[in-house]
């Protein structure tokens, strides 16, 4: 099924799409913050794929089974700690917080109304409107800048951070 040509979400998917790591070693990444990342990627791709597509293309179908099978992939070991991180970050170090993906901000944010519903980005849950298609453009630019995926190594900015939490967390 081909995407709507007039649909000015295509554009937003293909932005997506286009995005490379090429220049990045994912495998030396911190394995909790690297998972986070591919699932707010699997959480725009199939938002995206909710507007650009038939909910019942193969492609949105085969989207919502990937990230069925993700609810019980975030409560292996330190991924369940994740969202707490986040919420740790925003009260320890604002700064560092404010330099999060606003994805991350917005989602994990215990005081922001913003939530995965049905596996969609939905900023606000009283609100029948789409997701503009911009906010799409700035947030997976966002999960893209150098400086970013460079705070994903293990021994980088927030993966240290992420372990910092982890160790404050144990008894």
């Amino acid at each position: 099924m081909d995407m709507h040509s007039d649909n000015e979400y295509e554009s937003a998917l293909r932005h997506l799409y286009e995005k490379t790591l090429i220049l990045h070693d994912a495998g030396l990444f911190n394995k909790v913050l690297y998972f986070y990342f591919l699932d707010s990627l699997a959480h725009i791709d199939y938002t995206l794929g909710i507007y650009s597509f038939n909910y019942q293309s193969p492609k949105n179908i085969m989207s919502g089974e990937y990230l069925r099978w993700r609810i019980d992939e975030e409560k292996k070991g330190d991924r369940v700690k994740f969202p707490a991180f986040v919420n740790w970050l925003k009260e320890r170090d604002p700064k560092r917080f404010a330099l999060l993906p606003s994805l991350w901000q917005m989602i994990y944010d215990t005081e922001d109304p913003a939530s995965y519903r049905a596996f969609r980005i939905v900023l606000d849950p009283d609100s029948r409107q789409e997701v503009p298609a911009n906010f799409f453009y700035a947030v997976i630019d966002e999960f893209f800048e150098n400086e970013f995926l460079k705070s994903l190594y293990e021994d980088a900015s927030l993966g240290i951070l992420f372990q910092t939490f982890i160790a404050e967390q144990k008894p």
